[in-house]
Protein backbone atom coordinates (compact mmCIF):
# COMPACT_ATOMS: atom_id res chain seq x y z
CA UNK A 1 0.00 0.00 0.00
CA UNK A 2 1.46 3.35 -1.04
CA UNK A 3 1.50 6.02 1.63
CA UNK A 4 0.06 9.41 0.79
CA UNK A 5 2.58 12.20 0.13
CA UNK A 6 3.59 14.44 2.99
CA UNK A 7 2.68 18.12 3.07
CA UNK A 8 6.28 18.97 2.17
CA UNK A 9 6.15 16.65 -0.84
CA UNK A 10 2.88 18.15 -2.05
CA UNK A 11 4.10 21.71 -1.61
CA UNK A 12 7.44 21.02 -3.31
CA UNK A 13 5.73 19.37 -6.26
CA UNK A 14 3.53 22.44 -6.65
CA UNK A 15 6.47 24.85 -6.27
CA UNK A 16 8.50 23.05 -8.96
CA UNK A 17 5.83 24.01 -11.49
CA UNK A 18 6.04 27.67 -10.52
CA UNK A 19 9.54 28.52 -9.25
CA UNK A 20 12.90 27.57 -10.84
CA UNK A 21 13.86 24.35 -9.08
CA UNK A 22 10.97 24.91 -6.71
CA UNK A 23 13.08 27.07 -4.40
CA UNK A 24 14.00 30.71 -3.77
CA UNK A 25 17.63 29.82 -2.96
CA UNK A 26 19.44 26.84 -4.55
CA UNK A 27 20.82 25.00 -1.52
CA UNK A 28 17.30 24.62 -0.08
CA UNK A 29 16.46 22.20 -2.89
CA UNK A 30 18.12 19.22 -1.15
CA UNK A 31 19.92 18.42 -4.41
CA UNK A 32 23.10 17.77 -2.44
CA UNK A 33 21.57 15.39 0.12
CA UNK A 34 18.60 13.91 -1.73
CA UNK A 35 14.98 13.68 -0.74
CA UNK A 36 12.35 16.38 -0.41
CA UNK A 37 12.99 19.77 1.19
CA UNK A 38 11.20 20.23 4.48
CA UNK A 39 8.59 23.00 4.50
CA UNK A 40 8.67 24.66 7.91
CA UNK A 41 5.47 26.14 9.28
CA UNK A 42 6.66 27.66 12.55
CA UNK A 43 9.52 27.77 15.02
CA UNK A 44 9.84 28.10 18.75
CA UNK A 45 13.18 28.55 20.48
CA UNK A 46 15.53 25.85 19.21
CA UNK A 47 12.80 23.80 17.56
CA UNK A 48 11.10 24.08 14.16
CA UNK A 49 7.90 22.36 13.01
CA UNK A 50 7.15 21.31 9.46
CA UNK A 51 3.81 21.46 7.65
CA UNK A 52 2.97 17.95 8.87
CA UNK A 53 3.50 19.04 12.48
CA UNK A 54 6.75 17.12 12.93
CA UNK A 55 9.35 18.79 15.15
CA UNK A 56 13.07 19.14 14.50
CA UNK A 57 15.92 20.43 16.59
CA UNK A 58 17.00 23.20 14.27
CA UNK A 59 20.74 23.72 13.87
CA UNK A 60 20.40 25.68 10.64
CA UNK A 61 18.62 28.58 12.33
CA UNK A 62 17.72 30.32 9.06
CA UNK A 63 21.41 30.00 8.06
CA UNK A 64 22.60 32.07 11.01
CA UNK A 65 20.36 35.06 11.79
CA UNK A 66 18.45 33.45 14.65
CA UNK A 67 21.14 33.59 17.31
CA UNK A 68 18.40 34.06 19.93
CA UNK A 69 16.29 31.22 18.52
CA UNK A 70 12.97 31.17 16.70
CA UNK A 71 10.34 33.75 17.60
CA UNK A 72 12.21 35.30 20.52
CA UNK A 73 9.54 37.14 22.54
CA UNK A 74 11.40 40.47 22.65
CA UNK A 75 12.00 40.41 18.89
CA UNK A 76 8.42 39.38 18.09
CA UNK A 77 7.08 42.16 20.32
CA UNK A 78 9.29 44.76 18.62
CA UNK A 79 8.31 43.58 15.13
CA UNK A 80 4.62 43.48 15.99
CA UNK A 81 4.66 47.02 17.32
CA UNK A 82 6.62 48.30 14.33
CA UNK A 83 4.27 46.56 11.88
CA UNK A 84 1.24 48.14 13.56
CA UNK A 85 2.87 51.55 13.19
CA UNK A 86 3.46 50.97 9.48
CA UNK A 87 5.10 48.34 7.29
CA UNK A 88 7.13 50.83 5.28
CA UNK A 89 7.44 54.58 4.94
CA UNK A 90 10.08 55.30 2.33
CA UNK A 91 11.25 58.06 4.68
CA UNK A 92 13.64 58.37 7.58
CA UNK A 93 12.48 56.88 10.89
CA UNK A 94 13.69 56.55 14.48
CA UNK A 95 14.94 52.96 14.23
CA UNK A 96 17.72 53.99 11.81
CA UNK A 97 19.87 56.07 14.21
CA UNK A 98 19.02 53.75 17.10
CA UNK A 99 20.31 50.63 15.31
CA UNK A 100 23.24 52.58 13.82
CA UNK A 101 24.40 53.59 17.30
CA UNK A 102 24.42 49.99 18.49
CA UNK A 103 26.27 48.73 15.41
CA UNK A 104 28.91 51.44 15.66
CA UNK A 105 29.33 50.84 19.38
CA UNK A 106 30.15 47.23 18.55
CA UNK A 107 32.43 48.04 15.61
CA UNK A 108 34.40 51.01 16.94
CA UNK A 109 36.49 52.78 15.69
CA UNK A 110 34.14 52.72 12.69
CA UNK A 111 31.89 55.76 12.74
CA UNK A 112 29.56 55.26 9.79
CA UNK A 113 27.11 52.53 8.76
CA UNK A 114 24.83 52.25 5.71
CA UNK A 115 21.93 49.81 5.94
CA UNK A 116 20.94 47.68 2.94
CA UNK A 117 18.71 44.63 2.53
CA UNK A 118 21.02 41.67 1.82
CA UNK A 119 24.58 40.54 2.38
CA UNK A 120 25.09 40.52 -1.39
CA UNK A 121 24.15 44.22 -1.51
CA UNK A 122 26.48 45.00 1.38
CA UNK A 123 29.40 43.36 -0.42
CA UNK A 124 28.55 45.09 -3.71
CA UNK A 125 28.53 48.43 -1.90
CA UNK A 126 31.82 47.76 -0.10
CA UNK A 127 33.53 46.83 -3.38
CA UNK A 128 32.19 49.93 -5.09
CA UNK A 129 33.42 52.07 -2.21
CA UNK A 130 36.88 50.49 -2.35
CA UNK A 131 37.18 51.24 -6.06
CA UNK A 132 35.88 54.78 -5.64
CA UNK A 133 38.18 55.50 -2.69
CA UNK A 134 41.36 54.15 -4.29
CA UNK A 135 40.57 54.96 -7.93
CA UNK A 136 41.66 51.41 -8.79
CA UNK A 137 39.81 48.52 -10.42
CA UNK A 138 41.17 45.16 -9.22
CA UNK A 139 39.60 43.25 -6.35
CA UNK A 140 41.39 40.43 -4.54
CA UNK A 141 39.30 37.62 -3.09
CA UNK A 142 40.15 34.17 -1.78
CA UNK A 143 39.27 30.79 -3.22
CA UNK A 144 36.35 29.23 -1.41
CA UNK A 145 35.11 32.33 0.37
CA UNK A 146 31.49 33.15 -0.39
CA UNK A 147 30.35 36.76 -0.68
CA UNK A 148 26.91 36.57 -2.22
CA UNK A 149 25.85 36.36 -5.84
CA UNK A 150 27.17 39.60 -7.34
CA UNK A 151 28.90 38.86 -10.64
CA UNK A 152 32.53 39.28 -9.61
CA UNK A 153 31.93 37.32 -6.40
CA UNK A 154 30.98 34.14 -8.27
CA UNK A 155 34.56 33.41 -9.22
CA UNK A 156 35.59 30.25 -7.34
CA UNK A 157 32.96 30.93 -4.72
CA UNK A 158 31.62 28.58 -2.08
CA UNK A 159 28.16 27.84 -0.66
CA UNK A 160 25.59 26.72 -3.19
CA UNK A 161 28.03 27.23 -6.04
CA UNK A 162 30.28 24.48 -4.73
CA UNK A 163 27.31 22.29 -3.87
CA UNK A 164 26.12 22.57 -7.47
CA UNK A 165 29.60 21.80 -8.80
CA UNK A 166 29.97 25.13 -10.59
CA UNK A 167 33.33 26.89 -10.76
CA UNK A 168 31.51 30.08 -11.67
CA UNK A 169 28.05 31.10 -12.81
CA UNK A 170 26.92 31.50 -16.39
CA UNK A 171 26.17 35.10 -17.27
CA UNK A 172 29.19 36.50 -15.42
CA UNK A 173 31.25 38.88 -17.56
CA UNK A 174 33.36 40.89 -15.10
CA UNK A 175 35.70 38.19 -13.82
CA UNK A 176 38.72 39.94 -15.34
CA UNK A 177 38.59 42.51 -12.52
CA UNK A 178 38.79 39.84 -9.82
CA UNK A 179 41.99 38.20 -8.58
CA UNK A 180 41.71 34.96 -6.62
CA UNK A 181 44.33 33.76 -4.11
CA UNK A 182 44.36 30.59 -1.97
CA UNK A 183 43.40 30.88 1.66
CA UNK A 184 46.21 30.77 4.19
CA UNK A 185 49.04 30.85 1.62
CA UNK A 186 51.35 33.70 2.63
CA UNK A 187 53.74 33.14 -0.27
CA UNK A 188 50.92 33.42 -2.80
CA UNK A 189 49.63 36.49 -1.01
CA UNK A 190 53.02 38.18 -1.21
CA UNK A 191 53.24 37.37 -4.91
CA UNK A 192 49.81 38.81 -5.68
CA UNK A 193 50.70 42.13 -4.07
CA UNK A 194 54.17 42.16 -5.62
CA UNK A 195 52.63 41.76 -9.09
CA UNK A 196 49.37 43.72 -8.79
CA UNK A 197 49.64 45.76 -5.59
CA UNK A 198 49.44 49.18 -7.22
CA UNK A 199 46.19 48.22 -8.99
CA UNK A 200 44.34 46.47 -6.16
CA UNK A 201 41.44 48.52 -4.81
CA UNK A 202 40.56 46.12 -2.03
CA UNK A 203 41.05 42.67 -0.59
CA UNK A 204 37.84 40.91 0.45
CA UNK A 205 37.85 37.92 2.77
CA UNK A 206 35.70 36.04 5.23
CA UNK A 207 38.03 36.18 8.25
CA UNK A 208 36.39 32.91 9.31
CA UNK A 209 35.24 31.22 6.08
CA UNK A 210 32.01 29.37 6.83
CA UNK A 211 30.48 28.39 3.49
CA UNK A 212 33.00 25.76 2.44
CA UNK A 213 33.23 24.03 5.75
CA UNK A 214 34.47 25.92 8.78
CA UNK A 215 37.93 26.90 7.56
CA UNK A 216 39.65 28.48 10.56
CA UNK A 217 42.44 30.78 9.38
CA UNK A 218 45.65 31.64 11.17
CA UNK A 219 45.58 35.13 12.74
CA UNK A 220 49.06 35.55 11.27
CA UNK A 221 47.68 35.19 7.73
CA UNK A 222 44.99 37.79 8.39
CA UNK A 223 47.53 40.11 10.00
CA UNK A 224 49.82 39.78 6.97
CA UNK A 225 46.91 40.59 4.68
CA UNK A 226 46.25 43.69 6.77
CA UNK A 227 49.88 44.75 6.50
CA UNK A 228 50.04 44.25 2.73
CA UNK A 229 46.83 46.12 2.01
CA UNK A 230 48.02 49.04 4.12
CA UNK A 231 51.45 48.99 2.46
CA UNK A 232 49.97 49.06 -1.04
CA UNK A 233 47.13 51.50 -0.40
CA UNK A 234 44.32 48.96 -0.81
CA UNK A 235 41.33 48.65 1.49
CA UNK A 236 40.84 45.53 3.60
CA UNK A 237 37.23 44.35 3.62
CA UNK A 238 36.07 41.76 6.12
CA UNK A 239 32.91 39.94 5.11
CA UNK A 240 31.27 39.31 8.47
CA UNK A 241 27.79 38.59 7.16
CA UNK A 242 27.96 35.29 9.07
CA UNK A 243 30.55 36.20 11.73
CA UNK A 244 29.36 39.63 12.86
CA UNK A 245 27.87 39.55 16.40
CA UNK A 246 28.34 35.76 16.44
CA UNK A 247 31.33 35.70 18.85
CA UNK A 248 30.44 38.60 21.08
CA UNK A 249 29.08 42.11 20.79
CA UNK A 250 31.65 42.84 18.10
CA UNK A 251 33.06 41.35 14.93
CA UNK A 252 35.39 38.41 14.39
CA UNK A 253 38.05 41.04 13.65
CA UNK A 254 38.35 41.71 17.36
CA UNK A 255 38.89 38.02 18.02
CA UNK A 256 41.91 37.90 15.70
CA UNK A 257 43.24 41.40 16.41
CA UNK A 258 42.90 42.80 12.90
CA UNK A 259 41.14 46.07 12.06
CA UNK A 260 39.69 46.13 8.53
CA UNK A 261 38.79 49.29 6.62
CA UNK A 262 35.29 48.08 5.80
CA UNK A 263 33.07 45.37 7.29
CA UNK A 264 29.97 43.88 5.74
CA UNK A 265 27.24 42.61 8.05
CA UNK A 266 24.02 40.66 7.61
CA UNK A 267 22.07 37.83 9.24
CA UNK A 268 22.24 38.62 12.98
CA UNK A 269 22.09 42.39 12.47
CA UNK A 270 18.54 41.92 11.17
CA UNK A 271 17.40 39.47 13.82
CA UNK A 272 15.75 37.23 11.23
CA UNK A 273 14.47 39.94 8.87
CA UNK A 274 16.28 41.26 5.76
CA UNK A 275 18.89 43.71 7.02
CA UNK A 276 22.54 44.03 6.07
CA UNK A 277 25.09 46.81 6.44
CA UNK A 278 28.44 48.26 5.46
CA UNK A 279 30.50 49.64 8.34
CA UNK A 280 33.62 51.80 8.23
CA UNK A 281 35.22 55.19 8.69
CA UNK A 282 33.58 58.39 7.52
CA UNK A 283 36.48 59.03 5.12
CA UNK A 284 35.28 56.05 3.08
CA UNK A 285 31.54 55.72 3.85
CA UNK A 286 30.82 59.40 3.24
CA UNK A 287 31.65 58.79 -0.41
CA UNK A 288 28.18 57.27 -0.67
CA UNK A 289 25.34 59.34 -2.08
CA UNK A 290 23.95 61.77 -1.09
CA UNK A 291 27.26 63.11 0.27
CA UNK A 292 29.48 61.60 -2.40
CA UNK A 293 29.34 60.33 -5.95
CA UNK A 294 29.32 56.61 -5.15
CA UNK A 295 25.74 55.54 -5.73
CA UNK A 296 23.75 53.11 -3.62
CA UNK A 297 20.03 53.15 -2.94
CA UNK A 298 17.14 50.84 -2.11
CA UNK A 299 13.42 51.20 -1.54
CA UNK A 300 13.48 48.65 1.27
CA UNK A 301 16.84 49.67 2.74
CA UNK A 302 16.33 50.54 6.39
CA UNK A 303 12.79 49.16 6.48
CA UNK A 304 11.29 50.07 9.89
CA UNK A 305 9.95 46.60 10.69
CA UNK A 306 13.22 44.89 9.75
CA UNK A 307 15.32 47.39 11.71
CA UNK A 308 13.05 46.92 14.73
CA UNK A 309 13.94 43.21 14.68
CA UNK A 310 17.63 44.00 14.45
CA UNK A 311 17.42 46.57 17.22
CA UNK A 312 15.67 44.18 19.61
CA UNK A 313 18.17 41.43 18.81
CA UNK A 314 21.25 43.60 19.38
CA UNK A 315 19.83 45.03 22.60
CA UNK A 316 19.44 41.48 23.90
CA UNK A 317 22.94 40.48 22.75
CA UNK A 318 24.43 43.61 24.33
CA UNK A 319 23.57 42.22 27.78
CA UNK A 320 26.11 39.45 27.23
CA UNK A 321 23.82 36.71 28.55
CA UNK A 322 23.23 35.03 25.16
CA UNK A 323 26.98 34.76 24.55
CA UNK A 324 27.55 33.10 27.91
CA UNK A 325 24.81 30.60 27.11
CA UNK A 326 26.29 29.93 23.67
CA UNK A 327 29.75 29.22 25.04
CA UNK A 328 28.30 26.80 27.59
CA UNK A 329 26.47 24.99 24.79
CA UNK A 330 29.57 24.90 22.60
CA UNK A 331 31.68 23.37 25.35
CA UNK A 332 28.92 20.86 26.07
CA UNK A 333 28.84 19.86 22.39
CA UNK A 334 32.62 19.34 22.43
CA UNK A 335 32.33 17.16 25.51
CA UNK A 336 29.38 15.17 24.17
CA UNK A 337 31.27 14.37 20.98
CA UNK A 338 34.54 13.61 22.76
CA UNK A 339 33.01 11.03 25.10
CA UNK A 340 31.55 8.96 22.27
CA UNK A 341 33.71 6.06 21.11
CA UNK A 342 31.82 5.39 17.87
CA UNK A 343 32.22 8.72 16.14
CA UNK A 344 33.25 8.86 12.48
CA UNK A 345 33.96 12.58 12.28
CA UNK A 346 35.85 15.44 13.81
CA UNK A 347 33.95 18.40 15.16
CA UNK A 348 35.32 21.75 14.05
CA UNK A 349 33.91 24.42 16.33
CA UNK A 350 34.53 28.14 16.66
CA UNK A 351 32.20 29.70 19.21
CA UNK A 352 28.63 28.85 18.25
CA UNK A 353 29.53 27.72 14.72
CA UNK A 354 30.24 24.03 14.20
CA UNK A 355 31.01 21.70 11.31
CA UNK A 356 31.12 17.90 11.42
CA UNK A 357 33.95 16.81 9.14
CA UNK A 358 33.58 13.15 8.23
CA UNK A 359 37.24 12.17 8.01
CA UNK A 360 39.31 10.88 10.91
CA UNK A 361 42.65 11.02 9.10
CA UNK A 362 44.55 13.88 7.51
CA UNK A 363 44.50 17.54 8.52
CA UNK A 364 41.34 19.41 9.35
CA UNK A 365 40.79 21.57 6.25
CA UNK A 366 41.73 25.22 6.19
CA UNK A 367 41.16 25.43 2.44
CA UNK A 368 38.09 24.25 0.55
CA UNK A 369 40.28 22.17 -1.75
CA UNK A 370 41.32 20.04 1.24
CA UNK A 371 37.78 18.80 1.92
CA UNK A 372 37.77 15.20 0.69
CA UNK A 373 35.05 13.74 -1.57
CA UNK A 374 34.76 10.84 0.88
CA UNK A 375 33.90 13.22 3.74
CA UNK A 376 31.23 14.89 1.62
CA UNK A 377 29.80 11.50 0.64
CA UNK A 378 29.63 10.43 4.30
CA UNK A 379 27.68 13.58 5.20
CA UNK A 380 25.22 13.01 2.36
CA UNK A 381 24.72 9.36 3.35
CA UNK A 382 23.76 10.33 6.90
CA UNK A 383 21.48 13.28 6.21
CA UNK A 384 18.19 11.40 5.82
CA UNK A 385 18.88 9.61 9.10
CA UNK A 386 19.29 12.94 10.89
CA UNK A 387 15.92 14.08 9.59
CA UNK A 388 14.38 10.82 10.82
CA UNK A 389 15.94 11.50 14.22
CA UNK A 390 14.39 14.98 14.29
CA UNK A 391 17.65 16.85 13.66
CA UNK A 392 17.71 19.58 11.02
CA UNK A 393 21.11 20.66 9.73
CA UNK A 394 21.93 22.76 6.65
CA UNK A 395 21.40 20.38 3.70
CA UNK A 396 24.96 20.56 2.40
CA UNK A 397 28.23 19.05 3.57
CA UNK A 398 29.87 22.40 2.93
CA UNK A 399 27.71 24.45 5.28
CA UNK A 400 28.21 25.04 8.98
CA UNK A 401 25.71 24.48 11.77
CA UNK A 402 24.57 27.14 14.20
CA UNK A 403 23.91 26.98 17.90
CA UNK A 404 21.41 29.47 19.28
CA UNK A 405 20.92 30.77 22.80
CA UNK A 406 17.55 28.98 22.76
CA UNK A 407 19.12 25.54 22.45
CA UNK A 408 19.57 23.45 25.60
CA UNK A 409 22.12 20.99 26.93
CA UNK A 410 19.69 18.19 26.04
CA UNK A 411 19.55 19.50 22.46
CA UNK A 412 23.32 19.35 22.00
CA UNK A 413 23.45 15.85 23.53
CA UNK A 414 20.87 14.72 20.95
CA UNK A 415 22.86 16.41 18.19
CA UNK A 416 26.07 14.64 19.20
CA UNK A 417 24.29 11.29 19.35
CA UNK A 418 22.78 11.79 15.88
CA UNK A 419 26.05 12.89 14.30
Amino acid sequence: MTSSPSASERLFSRAQQLIPGGVSSPVRAFGSVGGTPRYFARGEGGVAFDEDGRSYLDFCMAWGPLILGHAHPRVVEAVTKAARDGLAFGTCHRHEPALAELVLEAFAPADRVRFVVSGTEAVMTAIRLARAHTRRTLLLKFSGCYHGHADSMLVKAGSGVVTLGLAESEGVTVAQDTLVAPLGDEAALEEVFKTHGDRIAGALIEPLPANNGLLVQSPRFLQRLRALTAQHGALLIFDEVINGFRFGFHGYAKRVGVQPDLTTLGKIVGGGLPVAAVVGQAAVLDRLAPLGKTYQAGTMAGNPVALAAGLATLEELRTGAPYRALETLGQALDAAVAKRQDRAFRLVREGSLFWPYYALEGPVPTQAEQVTPAAVAQFKARYAGWLDAGIYLPPSAWEVGFLSAAHTLEHVERLAAAL
